[in-house]
C-alpha cells in the first residue's frame, strides 16, 4: 500500500520560519553584502571583493583579540564546569533545602548582563567598592582601571559569579535523574564517593555536560556587555575581546566593510570550535557507551 504525506503540517512551521529568516536570515545577508563592498556615504557602494577580510586576517589587532577570546573561554570553562559540578553534587536531592538551593542557583541568571557589570564596577573600585577597599586595605594592590592582571581577574571572577549558576543547574537536573537502584549497587559493592562519581554520575552527566559546555563557550567567547561596562576592554587593550572590538570598529569608526568582514569571521571561529566540542564529546560518549 502506498503512503500517502500530509504536508500541512509544513504550515505549522511556517510562522517559525518567517520569524528566523527576518531575525536572522535577512541581518546575515546585509551583513554579507556590507563585507564585500565599501561605500562613502550617500547610500553610494563600490565592490570591494575580498579585500576587507584579506584585511582582517592580516591585522594584528585581530590576532590578539582572538587570542584574549581563547584565553578567557578555556580559563572559564576551566573553572567553571569543575565548580558546577562540585556545587551540583553537594546540593541536597531531598527535603526543604532542595527548592532553597534552587533559587539561589537561579538568583545571579536573573540580572540583566549590563547590571552585572555595573555591579561589579562600583563593586571592584577602590574608592567606594567594598571588594578594592578590602584589598587594598590588606595590603593586596587592587585597581582594576589601572592594573592589566586585576582587570582580567575581576572579569573572570565576575563570569563566574554570573554564570556558575548555569552549569549547576544543568549538572543537577543529570544528577536527580539517575535512579536510586545505581547508588543501591553501589553501596552494596561497597564502592567509594570517587568511584561512585566516577562510574555513575558523571556518565549520567555527560549529555547534561555537553550542553553546558557548549553554552559556556559560545557565552564566553561572545562576551561584550559585562567587561565592557566593567572596564571598557581596558587598562589599553588587555581586555578587548573580539566583541568589543567589532562594535569600536562599527560604531565607533563607522568601517562598516572590516567590521561586517570581521563579524562573518567570528561567526565562523565560534561555528566551528562550537562543532569541535560537539564533536568530540559526542564520539567520545558513544565510545564508552
Amino acid at each position: 500500500m502506498e503512503k500517502t504525506w500530509n504536508n500541512k503540517a509544513w504550515f505549522l512551521v511556517l510562522p517559525v520560519l518567517v520569524l528566523v529568516a527576518f531575525s536572522a536570515v535577512i541581518p546575515l545577508m546585509t551583513v554579507v553584502n556590507y563585507s564585500v563592498q565599501d561605500t562613502f556615504g550617500n547610500n553610494e557602494f563600490f565592490w570591494a571583493g575580498t579585500d576587507w577580510f584579506t584585511q582582517t586576517l592580516t591585522s594584528p589587532r585581530f590576532w590578539d583579540a582572538l587570542w584574549r577570546n581563547l584565553v578567557f573561554s578555556a580559563v572559564i570553562l576551566a573553572i567553571e564546569v569543575p565548580l558546577g559540578i562540585l556545587i551540583a553534587l553537594n546540593m541536597p536531592k531531598h527535603g526543604i533545602g532542595v527548592p532553597l538551593c534552587l533559587v539561589l542557583m537561579a538568583l545571579p541568571l536573573l540580572i540583566p548582563w549590563n547590571v552585572v557589570g555595573t555591579i561589579w564596577q562600583v563593586f571592584g573600585r577602590v574608592d567606594i567598592g567594598l571588594l578594592g577597599y578590602v584589598l587594598n586595605s590588606l595590603g593586596v594592590h587592587y585597581n582594576y582601571t589601572q592594573d592589566p592582571t586585576a582587570a582580567w581577574a575581576t572579569v573572570i571572577v565576575m563570569d563566574v559569579w554570573h554564570w556558575t549558576s548555569l552549569v549547576v543547574l544543568l549538572c543537577y537536573a543529570g544528577l536527580v535523574s539517575i535512579p536510586d537502584a545505581y547508588y543501591q549497587a553501589a553501596r552494596i559493592d561497597g564502592a567509594s564517593r570517587f568511584s561512585v562519581f566516577r562510574y555513575i554520575q558523571l556518565p549520567k552527566m555527560k549529555r547534561v555536560l555537553l550542553i553546558a559546555v557548549l553554552l559556556r563557550f559560545m557565552d564566553s567567547f561572545m562576551i561584550y556587555t559585562e567587561p565592557f561596562v566593567v572596564t571598557g576592554g581596558g587598562p589599553g587593550s588587555s581586555t578587548t575581546f573580539l566583541s568589543i572590538d567589532l562594535v569600536k570598529m562599527a560604531v565607533g569608526q563607522f568601517d562598516l566593510g572590516p567590521a561586517a568582514a570581521m563579524s562573518i569571521i567570528y561567526f565562523l571561529i565560534i561555528l566551528l570550535l562550537s562543532w569541535v566540542f560537539y564533536t568530540v564529546m559526542t564520539q567520545s560518549d558513544a565510545e564508552q557507551g
